[in-house]
């Protein structure tokens, strides 16, 4: 059997099963799904309804789609036999505040909140991870694919690192250590003080909140826990968080390498060059 066509797929991936993608919203499934396409893996799309953007679930044909609610886990395992799929793969974010309100469960849902003590995202997407794991489908690493768009280790932007690697550090334990609380996975800082850290609200609120204060110097670190679940958990840093940092004014960030997607990477890459922002890998 040849190799897996990415280095985040099981050592027995068989490309010849189907991959369902549960796609939730912005470009990010869409780059998985031509990427799966063009390993030559065949992909079936599961779209939730009001998330994956309209254009991707019009590129499926309707026998190789479906269109769930948030709610409905149920429906979301029938498809996955339905599609014969061996393998599923979560791209793309759902709305946070629908995980809490204006949810519609349906049984399977039902069951599954139920047996939670903790109701948050890592929680509810553990437990779906299980259901899905129990039909005999294997849920995947959701950076699958996608080497190619992955932060590297260095200066990706070129050129000299505008911080001293004193307040870089300090940066990096900041946001490790919010991580661990499981607070959030972001924070942005500046000359050892902490400016601003990512909670419910996202990164790109906390981005546009450090921007209120001095941006010069300011530094935004993204990083991910000590046991991240890449099967759906992966952090993201696309043009619209670059086009934020850009608006806020800030001019730097940190982002670990192989961890955190870069999406359409050499886009982002050039366009933070014109904007002069400075992108390091840790």
């Amino acid at each position: 059997m040849p190799p897996p066509p990415s280095a985040f797929l099981p050592a027995d991936f068989d490309a010849r099963r189907p991959i369902a993608l549960i796609a939730g919203r912005d470009t990010y499934p869409a780059i998985m799904a031509a990427a799966i396409k063009r390993a030559g893996v065949p992909v079936r799309l599961i779209a939730i309804e009001d998330e994956t953007d309209p254009a991707l679930v019009a590129s499926f044909p309707e026998s190789e789609r479906v269109q769930i609610n948030v709610g409905q886990i149920g429906r979301m395992l029938a498809a996955l036999k339905d599609f014969g799929a061996g393998y599923a793969l979560m791209a793309g974010q759902v709305k946070p505040k629908r995980l809490f309100h204006g949810l519609t469960p349906d049984l399977k849902a039902a069951q599954i909140l139920f047996t939670l003590k903790r109701r948050n995202a890592e929680t509810i997407f553990g437990a779906i991870a299980e259901e899905i794991a129990k039909i005999g489908v294997r849920l995947l690493d959701a950076r699958a694919f996608l080497d190619d768009q992955l932060a590297d280790a260095g200066v990706m932007t070129g050129g000299k690192f505008p911080l001293e690697p004193e307040y870089v550090e300090h940066g990096i334990h900041i946001a490790r250590e919010i991580a661990r609380l499981d607070i959030g996975q972001g924070c942005v800082v500046r000359k050892g003080t902490v400016l601003a850290v990512e909670a419910f609200e996202g990164t790109d609120e906390m981005l546009r909140r450090a921007g209120g204060f001095k941006a010069d110097g300011a530094l935004f670190v993204k990083t991910v826990k000590s046991g991240q679940d890449y099967r759906f958990d992966v952090p993201i840093f696309g043009r619209r968080t670059l086009e934020t940092m850009h608006e806020a004014g800030l001019a730097a960030a940190a982002l670990p390498a192989g961890s955190v997607i870069l999406l359409e990477k050499p886009a982002v890459l050039a366009q933070a060059r014109a904007w002069g922002i400075s992108l390091l890998g840790f």
